[in-house]
């Protein structure tokens, strides 16, 4: 292999040279028809960065082939100008870890730098990954007006020095490398190290970022890890620092006290860099047992010492940099807390990736205040709940939320827009819950609701025989700010859907509680006595402060409610405490018929209301399922519709294979959801087909004694679903046959609460 060495030819000023345009090519792969001695055309390009490098003018491109380029030291020595500079790059890869082309320093074993800035001006290197052996992989040597994004170094950092100003490293990677991994030193100004992973974790100095001697320097946004080692280092003149926005772990191994702490201080800034240095809204971690801070030669063990005796650091914080997800983690200082106003602060984070508002964390940042601290936003996230309604957002008899009062025809599928409508945000919705109703289907069949765009899936929300009118509460993803409905079924139906809530980034969150029962007109439970409500009667239930509910705080309750001996047909609304009854339903019912269906409703005054629509007396039951409030630790995902459980055929787990076959008389199925991380409740869309009696089916969270308490009532012969919302233990839920015969059971994912 040829190897070029450096290049040194005269730079070009600012004003010496017209800027010339267009793209250089560098390709050394089989069949690229390479050269050094062409002029870098794309059907001959150079064979060596170097040769480009050569003869790069200002506002030209070096676009490097993706493939390993072994050079000696490519020294850049051309510069650009101010309004046409000199880019190199390759195509970045993916997670943004550096670039496809790889640039080497030497053979063998890499013993030089890869890339070398000698007095040049106006340069921009972009998504390259470059490698070195004990020596920096990168040398910015009296450079200005320099910059490199998403640079991935291996075996080698960077080293800024002679003066040079003007330079940003922003988005790289360094590991494998002996510190400092970012050195910025001899006179150096006005340098900007932000948002960059750090690791330095080789034999010798593991020193993570070292400023000597470089005024004016910004270190923002970067997540630094150096075992037993200085994290970041202010040294000599280096007056005028910025230090924001970081996260520096100095444990042994991230998370092991250190043989030698004193060595592994988190910040550390000298008597001759204090003078106008800003050190602030930072995380460092104190597993190492070293201080977390030494200002001045003075060591600190804590913020509150920091901030006590220098006035630095005010909000900053000594605590773990990495917190387990779980319903004992302690606060994840790194998320939602950063300082977006501090300089150097990018738009997205190491991989692009926009900020994201985290619901179950207070936002203690300044600007937007949902930047995190370190190099990398933390976008295992979820949704908040925002109660809304009970408001009609659908009914194909009216026509609202279609064009046309037209029933939807056999296998056909509505479009109905959800965001920007009653109240719905027009931008930010993940996902909507609705109360939906099939009425004066003409034929037997099922609905299906998921998100717009999408394929309909093989599930189902409502099942109905011909002429029955039934509802089902549902949890759908939104796309494009709308949701569908398919009829799958042979005859046309008509739909309504009223709105109980939607998810976005802002709201209340879940707490899992129960089953429960709160209501029970029979027994009495939730009722000064045992009595059926009258013809157009209403109950008022009190909730909050009941069974695990809060007595303040709480926005809104899910419960499981049921209608059973009513003396003639009607329809059920439930509605926050005090308000005027909605035109609404949540249950639909003929004479003599027991129905559940899941309502989230709001809570007003500590309590919710229940009206009798019917011209006869009904009996009332209502088992909590969770509540929402303003303050948790889990969010909502929306998923699927996923299939998890058909016991007609074979079904596949991770832990085994479950053959097909009924669940038996007084029987219960366990349903693994072990898969979903950190969940703590899922929401189920669970369906009895074929059961061989009457009854009724329980849903509650595996390992407990099944409550008393249902989730789907039954006939005979029937399909029947319901939404069920309950909690994850052990990774399971468990579905208990109350009845004296097998029936069969279908359950799918709509979606799960997670930490």
């Amino acid at each position: 292999m040829t190897l070029l060495g450096a290049v040194g030819l005269p730079a070009v000023s600012a004003g010496g040279a017209a800027a010339a345009g267009g793209t250089l090519y560098v390709s050394n792969a089989a069949g690229a028809n390479c050269t050094d001695s062409g002029g870098g055309a794309q059907s001959a390009p150079f064979c060596h960065v170097a040769a480009a490098a050569a003869v790069v003018q200002p506002g030209q491109t070096v676009e490097i082939a993706a493939g390993s380029y072994v050079d000696t030291a490519v020294t850049v020595t051309r510069s650009g100008t101010a309004d046409a500079p000199i880019t190199f790059r390759s195509q970045a890869q993916q997670y943004s870890s550096g670039g496809v082309a790889s640039l080497s320093g030497g053979a063998p074993n890499h013993p030089d730098s890869a890339i070398v800035v000698k007095g040049a001006d106006h340069l921009r290197f972009e998504n390259l990954t470059v490698l070195s052996n004990q020596r920096p992989a990168v040398v910015v040597d009296g450079g200005h007006d320099v910059s490199f994004t998403n640079i991935a170094a291996s075996g080698g950092g960077v080293r800024i020095t002679d003066a040079s100003d003007k330079v940003t490293w922003a988005r790289g990677n360094f590991s494998y490398a002996p510190g400092p991994l970012l050195q910025v030193d001899g006179g150096s100004t006005g340098t900007v190290l932000t948002t960059n992973v750090v690791q330095a974790n080789y034999v010798s100095d593991m020193t993570g970022i070292l400023v000597k001697d470089a005024p004016n320097t910004v270190v923002v946004a970067n997540t630094v890890t150096s075992s037993c080692f200085a994290g970041i280092v202010l040294d000599g003149g280096s007056t005028g620092a910025v230090v924001e926005n970081n996260v520096v772990n100095t444990a042994k191994n991230q998370n092991a006290a250190c043989a030698t702490p004193a060595a592994a201080t988190g910040i550390t800034v000298g008597a001759n860099a204090t003078a106008g240095t800003k050190v602030d809204y930072n995380l460092i971690d104190p597993r190492s047992g070293g201080a977390p801070y030494s200002w001045a030669g003075a060591a600190f063990g804590t913020q509150d010492q920091l901030t006590a005796n220098t006035g630095q650091g005010v909000h900053d914080f000594v605590a773990l940099t990495y917190v387990p997800k779980g319903p004992d983690a302690p606060v994840d200082h790194r998320i939602d807390s950063a300082d977006e106003t501090a300089p150097g602060m990018l738009p997205t984070d190491r991989g692009g990736q926009a900020p994201v508002d985290d619901p179950t964390v207070a936002n203690t940042g300044t600007g937007s205040g949902f930047r995190d601290r370190g190099a990398y936003e933390m976008l295992d996230i979820g949704s908040a709940f925002t109660p809304a309604g009970p408001t009609r957002l659908l009914d194909t008899r009216q026509p609202i939320g279609v064009p046309t009062a037209q029933p939807v025809p056999a296998w056909g599928t509505v479009d109905l827009q959800v965001a920007g409508v009653a109240g719905v945000p027009a931008t930010g919705v993940t996902a909507v819950t609705m109360n939906v109703t099939v009425t004066d289907p003409q034929e037997a069949g099922h609905l299906t609701v998921y998100p717009h765009g999408d394929a309909a899936p093989n599930s189902s929300n409502l099942n109905w025989p011909a002429g029955r009118t039934i509802p089902n509460l549902v949890t759908v993803p939104v796309t494009d700010g709308k949701v569908s409905f398919y009829n799958a079924s042979g005859g046309t139906v008509q739909l309504i859907a009223d709105l109980a809530g939607y998810y976005s980034p802002k709201g209340s969150l879940f707490h899992a509680q129960g089953p429960t029962r709160l209501l029970d007109t029979r027994a009495p439970i939730g009722v000064p006595s045992a009595q059926a409500v009258p013809a157009g009667g209403t109950v008022d239930l009190p909730v909050a402060g009941v069974a695990g509910v809060p007595a303040t705080g709480v926005t809104a309750v899910t419960m499981n409610v049921t209608v059973t001996e009513p003396q003639a047909d009607g329809h059920l609304t439930v509605f926050p405490h005090g308000d005027k009854a909605p035109n609404a339903s949540n249950l639909n019912w003929t004479a003599g018929r027991t129905i559940p269906n899941l309502v989230t409703v709001p809570v007003k005054d500590g309590k919710v209301s229940f009206q009798n629509v019917s011209g006869g007396t009904v009996h009332l039951i209502a088992d909590l399922a969770g509540y929402y409030a303003t303050e948790g630790k889990v969010s909502y995902r929306p998923a699927g519709p996923i299939r998890v459980l058909d016991t007609r055929q074979d079904t596949y787990w991770e832990s085994g294979v479950r053959p097909a076959a009924t669940v038996p008389a007084w029987g219960t199925v366990d349903v693994p959801v072990g898969e979903i991380p950190n969940a703590a409740a899922v929401t189920l869309n669970v369906t009895v087909t074929e059961p061989g009696t009457d009854g009724h089916l329980t849903v509650y969270p595996h390992g407990d004694a099944a409550p008393n308490a249902s989730n789907l009532n039954f006939l005979p012969g029937e399909t029947i679903p319901n939404q069920v919302v309950v909690p994850v233990k052990d990774g399971k839920v468990s579905f208990y046959n109350a009845s004296g015969a097998p029936l069969h059971l279908i359950v799918d994912l709509f979606g799960y609460q997670a930490y």
